[in-house]
């Protein structure tokens, strides 16, 4: 067989000089959706939008983020989903189109491959950007891919991303968020009840503080300060006169509805959630 009728292995041409840069604010977003996140949820996954500037650079100003399910050898987006959010945000800015997509994380998955064929459909040569939310030595690393098509003669047999450069650049305000939020460390948004916790512990610590500077006034350990004496005394002038009984059953109840109102969330939820499953698996068969 001649040399030129062999098979070799061969990557398809991409665009080398291809650059992107991200606006602050996709990233402030992307954190936000990774700390709302679901609670079986290990990442989050979504949708770039923005556009290709005269000098070929892509320009990330928009995103967000697209309910997914993900094991070892599949992924599974909300396609339904992802669509009605895009006609959402291109009537708001109808010259940002899809330039590509995200996830949290350090580098490239397994199943990054799977996500990027389907973005390969919805936009040619996508951007794939991945966002360490974790802030590995208080580092937040964003980097950027593009995909190479690996090719056995005129078979695809496999893909490869290779890393282009990144733009992110930021003026002093959107620099000192970012700081914030590396020197930050929330996995997770506290619940309702979680909040009220802290709040309640918050307020208990405060009366604590009020209630030992009265006896220490009281005492004669320290001298007695005419401001303080005021805020207090405007404080308990500000509470109801209600008995210890009259108190609890209006504590109680107000609890009881609060309680109920995050069970009917809860509900809502999950019907929801299960309403997009069942519209994807309609799509896919």
């Amino acid at each position: 067989m001649a040399s030129s009728e062999r098979a070799v292995l061969q990557f398809s041409s991409s665009s080398q000089s291809l650059t992107a840069r991200v606006n602050p604010l996709v990233i402030f977003n992307i954190c936000d959706c990774y700390v709302r996140r679901p609670d079986q949820a290990e990442r989050v996954i979504g949708t770039l939008l923005g556009f290709v500037l005269p000098d070929g650079k892509v320009d990330i100003r928009n995103s967000y983020a697209v309910p997914h399910n993900e094991s070892l050898d599949q992924v599974a987006l909300d396609i339904e989903y992802h669509h009605n959010m895009l006609i959402s945000h291109q009537k708001v800015n109808p010259k940002e189109v899809i330039v590509g997509w995200y996830s949290t994380g350090l580098g490239v998955t397994g199943g990054s491959a799977l996500i990027h064929e389907f973005y390969s459909r919805e936009v040619s040569n996508p951007i794939h950007m991945t966002v360490d939310t974790g802030f590995v030595n208080g580092e937040g690393t964003i980097k950027a891919y593009v995909s190479k098509n690996l090719s056995l003669g005129d078979q695809q047999i496999a893909a490869q991303f290779q890393e282009i450069p990144l733009d992110l650049r930021m003026i002093e305000a959107e620099r000192i968020g970012f700081d914030v939020l590396k020197s930050t460390n929330v996995d997770k948004i506290p619940t309702d009840l979680e909040g009220m916790e802290v709040s309640m512990e918050h307020l208990l610590a405060l009366i604590d503080d009020a209630h030992k500077y009265v006896d220490d006034v009281v005492e004669g350990l320290i001298a007695p300060d005419n401001k303080i004496g005021g805020f207090i005394s405007d404080a308990l002038g500000a509470l109801p006169k209600l008995s210890s009984s009259a108190f609890d059953k209006l504590m109680n109840d107000s609890l009881q509805d609060h309680l109920l109102l995050l069970y009917l969330s809860s509900i809502t939820r999950t019907q929801l959630s299960l309403a997009e499953k069942l519209n994807t698996a309609a799509q896919i068969l």
